[in-house]
This record gives structure tokens, C-alpha cells and sequence, in this order.
């Protein structure tokens, strides 16, 4: 009997270790470390701040957006240790900052409509002639006699970059079209107005907005992990030049098992570091 309480104590001391390891890093660490850029890598980057301060309260660790243009001049003008962008860096930005990527998910980006929005589904032509204003009314897509509240993301924006070459073909968007800062600012748009269209990150996908299915693909992380929905990107943090110091364990922290799993939770597919 005394082996087998031995042998289960053994089986759970090494459970908790194995837990505990990937925050062991940050053990007799102090400093900060600011990130900033990206909207789709906040929740992410929040919970694993979050858990390391936890762990250990000598290090302060602030998460802000911005967008992926934000991110890459931040860190490249050294304003913080991490840029995050939805994209991947310009061989000019790489050129100008020196800036290290590391890539660590990938998030499809789905065109979202209000939940009582009728239209279900569209064919990437329709999805194009939408977002160039040549379509102004649900009626031409199957929906009610309305018009079509057409929001996109800033100039700058992973998202928009990521949404413009993938669904719209390297397309632009109508400068009429209504312009909001955020994947959140997104959503609440889309929410509050039953007659809009526009796109967020799949990971953003809720009660409150409903995703549409283009030429038959469906939005989902299943979907863009197994290639059959291929409006798809990855998400990066970009530091300036290799990272170091508490920068360089925070970043192998979002590839270790905790990382991965915040990466889940957000609705991103997990990536191995290269």
C-alpha cells in the first residue's frame, strides 16, 4: 500500500513540475518588457503576461494595440521589445529596423455580418464587388431591401492587408467604406448594426457577429489548419534584432505548452518555433 501512495505521489509531484516548467524560466528574473502593435495578439499576449507576473512580481510586463504598422515602428524605433503584426514583415521593414519575426499561429480571417442579417453565404466575386462598392444593397445578394453598411480596418492593419490580397484578390476597398481600428472595434460595429458586412480574425467569431461562408468555405480554425478555408494568416512578434534577456523568455514562453494553450483559447492554431 505504501508503494502505491509512493508511486502516486511520484506521478503527481512530477505533473506538477512538468506544469510548473515552462514559468520556471522566469525564476529570479526582473525587469519589463512592452509589446505593443497587432489587435488578433492581445488576448494571447494578456494571459501569458498575466501568468508570468503572477509567478513572479518583479516583472511588468503592459500589452497595447495599434495595429501591425504600430507594431513594427514601435519596435523598430525601440519604443518596445515586441511588435506584433498580422502579416509578415516588408523586406523594407526588415531593412530599416533590422527586426527578428517569429511567426507562432495562424488565424483565418472571415467576413462577418450581424446575426439577423439573412445572407449566409457568397460567392468571392459577390465578396469583391461588395467591399469595391459595386454591390450597395442586400437585396442583390439574397437579403432584404437594405444598404449595405460597409466597414473595413485601417490602413496599416494586418487584417486588411491579410483580407484585401487573400478574398478580395489584391484588391482595395471603396473609400466610402466606414473605417474602424480594431478587430473589437470591428465586432462591436458589426453587432450594433444589422446591415453591416466587413471581417475579423477567425478567433473573433461569436454570438454577436455570425461569419459567411465564401465559395463554399466555411470559417473555421479547423478549416484554415486543414487548408479547406484559405483566407488565412499568420501571427508574429517581431523584435529588433535577435531577442534577448527577459524578451527572448517571453517569446519561447508563447511557444511552450502554456503559450500554446492561450494560443487555443484565443482560437488560433498553435505553430512550433523554426
Amino acid at each position: 500500500m505504501n508503494r502505491l501512495f509512493s508511486a502516486l505521489a511520484l506521478v503527481l509531484l512530477s505533473a506538477s513540475l512538468a506544469v510548473a516548467a515552462p514559468l520556471d524560466a522566469f525564476k529570479g528574473q526582473k525587469g519589463s518588457i512592452d509589446i505593443a502593435g497587432g489587435t488578433a495578439h492581445i488576448p494571447v499576449m494578456k494571459k501569458a503576461a498575466q501568468a508570468i507576473m503572477t509567478a513572479n512580481g518583479d516583472i511588468r510586463i503592459t500589452v497595447a494595440g495599434g495595429g501591425s504598422g504600430v507594431g513594427v515602428q514601435k519596435v523598430g524605433e525601440g519604443l518596445v521589445q515586441i511588435g506584433n503584426t498580422g502579416r509578415a514583415l516588408k523586406d523594407s521593414e526588415v531593412a530599416k529596423y533590422g527586426l527578428k519575426t517569429s511567426p507562432f499561429a495562424i488565424d483565418g480571417v472571415a467576413v462577418a455580418v450581424n446575426p439577423a442579417n439573412g445572407v449566409t453565404s457568397l460567392t468571392k466575386a459577390q465578396v469583391k464587388d461588395v467591399f469595391a462598392g459595386k454591390i450597395a444593397n442586400w437585396k442583390e445578394l439574397g437579403g432584404k431591401d437594405a444598404p449595405i453598411s460597409l466597414y473595413v480596418r485601417e490602413d496599416g492593419s494586418g487584417t486588411r492587408e491579410t483580407f484585401e490580397e487573400r478574398a478580395l484578390d489584391k484588391g482595395t476597398s471603396a473609400q466610402s467604406a466606414n473605417v474602424v481600428n480594431s478587430n473589437g472595434a470591428m465586432k462591436t460595429a458589426i453587432a450594433q448594426d444589422p446591415n453591416a458586412i466587413g471581417y475579423v480574425g477567425i478567433g473573433h467569431l461569436d454570438d454577436s457577429i455570425r461569419g459567411v461562408t465564401v465559395d463554399g468555405m466555411v470559417p473555421s480554425q479547423e478549416n484554415a489548419a486543414n487548408g479547406s478555408y484559405n483566407i488565412t494568416r499568420l501571427l508574429y512578434m517581431n523584435t529588433k534584432g535577435e531577442p534577448t534577456g527577459l524578451t527572448a523568455l517571453f517569446v519561447d514562453y508563447i511557444y511552450s505548452e502554456d503559450g500554446k494553450a492561450f494560443t487555443s483559447e484565443a482560437g488560433y492554431i498553435p505553430v512550433d518555433k523554426k
